[in-house]
């Protein structure tokens, strides 16, 4: 399924509309799999959510391959054009 992006949290984890379902939770907020960058305060941040917001803000994102769901949000594989996001940060690759 296809969600529109609507507003970048961090360098991974964002909003999305429509809310997504999963496992009988609801939710909006997603954090990609396959990398890990600075939380908000560390150095580094400010770079990558940026780089994020250029890459999918306002734009339409697959959400592909859920694990599990850790303080709200959905940890998935997130695509845009066929490829997977974490592909574009592989300085935070895990």
């Amino acid at each position: 399924m296809t969600f529109t992006v609507t507003k970048i949290i961090d360098g991974d984890t964002f909003e999305v509309t429509p809310g997504w379902k999963w496992n009988n939770e609801e939710g909006s907020i997603v954090r990609a799999l396959g990398y890990d960058t600075p939380e908000k305060g560390q150095m580094g941040h400010d770079e990558a959510a940026n780089r994020l917001k250029q890459l999918i803000n306002g734009k339409n994102v697959e959400l592909k391959n859920p694990v599990k769901l850790t303080y709200g949000r959905l940890l998935c594989d997130v695509y845009i054009n066929g490829k997977n996001i974490a592909s574009y940060f592989k300085k935070y690759k895990i």
